[in-house]
């Protein structure tokens, strides 16, 4: 069917609107016109119309467990747009709800307060938290001005801040509907590009970019389309344009109805008789006019054709002949169109009504088995290929920047990236949707490589059968996951990444890492990865380094490019590809997975040109000079903008060991837009303590001061005592040192296991409930496992017996399963009674000479004696309410390996009117040594 006649009537519309209406036409084809091709370049032959808001840029959410009920508007400035000269015809309308728009007032506020947008100030935090610092006040407006720059240049090449971010919708290797596969890549530094693999005999020639069909651009991006290849006595498509249905009704099959028989049955439904006579002879106006103008008998050669007057001589002329005509072309007078062409009311409101015949469309779509029958894959699921570049350096091969699934190099073997498009009836199907996001956060950190107690790498399926029951019996209520994403090598534990865009091969397949978030949402649990923006491997072969034999691709050249110490590659944030990069990877997980949230890791690797190994003395200046990477920070600012637009329910955690200044607070006031930071301080002070530190020199005031660092953040605090660096970095989980030199002959055995384990609960249940509203654990510490992890290497044999976690543990009666109760009755504690929720604890008793510390956090009172020997029979405690308390928790009580020295009796306590620790009333409780107790007031006492 050809379309109608565009409406010729262009008079300015009297409705207000707040759009702007971009459309880009270009030559089409009839009903390939009316959908949108996802290929990259066969979209700029289809017509496009993108509608933006003024003032704002709307980010719709894609449709999966983040979804909301209504899109999210993200506010960015409003930015000017300009014309541009292009070969492509480009018609703007602009329209609005009133010709002359009222001037903007200027604010009235001091250039140290200025707001630039609605709810926007720069520096709006240092205010808020009542902090003067005139240099970085500065720094963080000009921090936002940069910003504002910036998505100024992104806006010049993407439509808005989503389309930003995803650019694995295009990159990479997508299956086109039109029968084949087209591949993207970016490398400015390559002259040729092409696809080698094992479908084309490993040819640099057979499948590359060909200049002049759209293979390269002026941005540095290579395009390749892989076509399918018929099967012999095949005879190629009607149209041109035919589409498959390849995973969406895959047995629909060929319907048997002709292309013929749809464009008829379209044409009688949209035009009403008579209408489409023009378009059936498309001759007969042109042979009448040229009758009318030289008569039946007119010139038939150029040379016979005598001078014409011009068209509006002719007008007149005919005008004054015949009369003016409703359906005349007359000049309107606007500059962006010459004439404007007056047709029937009646017939343009009938046009404006009908739908487009998107379903005739769709109906010309034939099913998988149609395909499966004519062509053959262009590239089949599982094949192996790698991308060829020609540099100025020579030839290159190398693993593609936006693969999916890659195979390492493996003894000597090259890696190559591996086609993940499995069959539809194969293709893991979503059951569950993700939790809601609790108050407060329980989070086991995991490694699924060490999660199984057999000296091997585990997988994907064995950690989703094995620890996450485990996980949800514990009572955490989410997981984060760490060396998920792809590395060369094993021993770095995931953190030197080589493929941003692939889950590990060495734990299985993309769908069996769908299965493990999917069943995990399945228990409740969210499901968090820990990401590794902050740098990358250096590997060459496999990794982005060199990737198009250039050394400024993705990194910084020179020492800027170099980590000081780890000798990974630093990103260079503040290129627009590879922020479009970074930014479409951490869309890519949610989208593609469902994870529920990020870890950032290693901040300070990325935020100082120092990469943080420089002493700071909390001075705001260390956190402005010369370096601060302000391309790094502006990249945070859009990562955190960007998911919490289009994911509400997303979380981000900052692991940054200098805690930069405004890391949780909100983009639009200065801040980094974080949901939590991670207090890396506690861990650090607890194994000094217990390495270095006798018992009884252990300061209650240190203890405090580093758990509550910071009062005014403590809402957006995640601490633990130990995580994966105390088991993995080559030092010493809190089990082996408390219980890895225990003589089982000695005869301080019992007293030493008696300490071990009461320090153990206690370190734990006060970093659990003096802090903010997370709290994370790693992998077998809740039972104390009495190894570290070792990864194999060449300095142990390559061996992978402390590289595994010994669940049979918690099968014997002993220290391991005590341990293990504890932390679930800990969990339990906090699910009950909501202790992470509630408001910051009141600290009314640290005593550094009695070693006894006690606070108040809602309806809870917690009591610690770290004394190595001294106990307290009548300890005075304050308390606010008069009335009956009664133990809730005892790290004592012998199912938790203690000695049980509380008796029953001594489980409910009444208060005593006496004024202690500056509260009213007081309670006089046994306090064992190296024990720790949770009160709860059970009844009050009206006095």
């Amino acid at each position: 069917m050809t379309p109608p006649s565009p409406d010729a009537d262009s008079k300015t519309s009297n409705e207000p609107s707040i759009c702007t209406t971009v459309a880009y036409f270009l030559p089409c084809s009839s009903l390939a016109c009316l959908e949108l091709a996802p290929s990259p370049m066969s979209t700029l032959s289809t017509p496009i119309t993108l509608s933006t808001t003024t003032t704002s840029f709307l980010l719709h959410s894609h449709s999966h467990s983040h979804s909301q009920p209504k899109p999210q508007t993200v506010a960015f400035p409003r930015r000017r747009r300009r014309r541009r000269t292009t070969t492509t015809t480009i018609t703007i309308t602009s329209c609005s709800a009133s010709e002359n728009p009222q001037p903007q007032q200027k604010n009235k506020t001091s250039d140290s307060d200025t707001v630039d947008e609605k709810g926007v100030s720069p520096a709006g935090f240092l205010a808020k938290r009542g902090i003067t610092h005139k240099a970085f006040g500065q720094f963080l407006r000009e921090r936002y001005k940069a910003l504002k720059d910036l998505k100024d240049e992104i806006f010049n090449r993407h439509i808005n801040l989503k389309e930003m971010s995803s650019g694995f919708e295009l990159l990479g290797m997508h299956r086109h509907p039109e029968h084949r596969v087209d591949y993207m890549e970016w490398a400015p530094g390559a002259r040729y590009c092409a696809i080698i693999a094992d479908f084309n005999g490993w040819s640099p020639t057979e499948n590359c970019a060909r200049e002049g069909r759209f293979g390269h651009d002026d941005y540095g991006y290579w395009f390749i389309i892989l076509q399918d290849k018929l099967r012999e006595g095949e005879k190629p498509d009607e149209l041109y344009f035919q589409q498959y249905n390849y995973v969406d009704d895959y047995d629909k099959g060929d319907s048997g109805v002709t292309i013929e028989e749809i464009f008829k049955k379209s044409n009688d439904e949209y035009w009403q008789p008579g209408e489409d006579r023009y378009l059936k002879n498309r001759m007969e106006v042109p042979a009448k006019l040229y009758e009318q103008i030289f008569g039946p008998n007119g010139p038939q050669t150029l040379e016979e054709l005598p001078d014409l007057p011009d068209a509006e001589t002719r007008y007149k002329a005919w005008v004054a002949e015949h009369g003016a005509s409703p359906y005349d072309v007359i000049d309107n007078g606007k500059e962006y169109d010459i004439f404007n062409v007056v047709v029937d009311p009646e017939w343009r409101e009938r046009i404006r009504k009908l739908k487009p015949p998107i379903a005739y469309w769709i109906e010309t779509r034939k099913g998988r088995k149609a395909w499966l029958k004519k062509y053959i894959p262009a590239i089949p699921h599982g094949s192996k290929y790698r991308v060829y570049f020609n540099t100025p350096n020579g030839p290159l091969e190398r693993v593609p920047a936006w693969a999916t699934y890659v195979q390492p190099a493996v003894d000597g073997t090259q890696a190559y990236a591996i086609h993940w498009e499995p069959p539809p009836e194969h293709v893991y199907k979503w059951k569950n949707t993700s939790p809601k996001v609790p108050k407060s956060l329980r989070i086991y950190e995991a490694h699924v490589g060490i999660s199984g107690s057999e000296p091997k790498i585990s997988s994907f399926n064995e950690f989703t059968d094995k620890v996450l029951p485990h996980i949800m019996e514990t009572g955490y209520n989410a997981i984060q996951l760490i060396g998920v994403v792809e590395h060369k090598d094993y021993f770095t534990v995931g953190y030197r990444v080589t493929n941003f865009y692939a889950v590990s091969s060495r734990y299985g397949t993309p769908d069996d890492f769908k299965r493990l978030v999917d069943e995990a949402h399945g228990l409740g649990l969210l499901v968090f990865l820990e990401i590794v923006h902050s740098y990358a491997a250096a590997d060459e072969n496999v990794g982005l380094s060199m990737f198009d034999g250039s050394n400024d691709c993705y990194f910084h050249s020179g020492k800027r490019g170099q980590h000081k110490f780890w000798g990974t590659r630093m990103f260079k944030y503040g290129d627009p590809d590879v922020l479009h990069f970074l930014l479409s990877n951490l869309n890519w997980w949610i989208v593609e997975y469902q994870v529920d949230g990020f870890q950032f890791h290693s901040l300070s690797s990325m935020i100082y040109t120092h990469n943080g190994f420089a002493s700071f003395t909390g001075d705001l200046e260390e956190y402005c000079n010369q370096y601060v990477d302000k391309d790094a920070l502006l990249y945070l600012i859009l990562a955190n903008e960007i998911l919490h637009a289009l994911y509400p329910n997303i979380i981000t955690i900052a692991e940054d060991a200098t805690f930069y200044p405004g890391l949780c607070e909100p983009t639009s006031q200065g801040g980094l837009g974080f949901d939590y930071y991670v207090n890396l301080s506690v861990s650090e002070m607890w194994s000094t303590f217990l390495e270095s530190v006798p018992d009884n020199e252990w300061s209650m005031t240190k203890i405090v001061n580093t758990l509550v660092s910071d009062r005014a953040y403590a809402d957006k605090m995640l601490m633990y005592a130990e995580n994966h660096n105390q088991s993995i970095s080559g030092r010493r989980s809190f089990a082996e040192i408390l219980f890895g030199e225990i003589d089982e002959h000695s005869h301080h055995y019992k007293e030493s296991l008696v300490r071990g384990s009461s320090l153990h609960k206690m370190i734990r249940l006060i970093t659990l409930t003096i802090g903010g509203r997370a709290y994370l654990n790693f992998m077998g510490n809740e039972f104390g496992h009495p190894k570290r992890v070792e990864f194999p290497t060449s300095s142990n044999n390559f061996s992978y017996s402390l590289a595994n976690r010994q669940w049979d543990l918690l099968a014997k009666e002993g220290l391991n399963r005590d341990l293990f109760s504890f932390d679930k009755d800990m969990m339990k504690l906090d699910e009950n009674a909501r202790v992470l929720s509630r408001r910051f604890p009141y600290l009314h008793h640290v005593n550094d000479s009695s070693m006894v510390i006690s606070y108040i956090r809602g309806p809870l009172l917690f009591i610690f004696n770290f004394h190595p020997t001294d106990s307290y029979d009548n300890y005075s405690i304050g308390v606010e309410e008069a009335g009956e308390y009664q133990v809730i928790l005892n790290t004592d009580e012998i199912k938790y390996g203690g000695q049980g020295c509380l008796k029953e009796d001594q489980y409910f306590q009444k208060t005593v009117s006496k004024r202690v620790d500056g509260l009213r009333n007081s309670l006089e409780v046994p306090l064992p040594s190296r024990t720790a107790q949770v009160y709860k007031l059970r009844r009050i006492l009206r006095i």
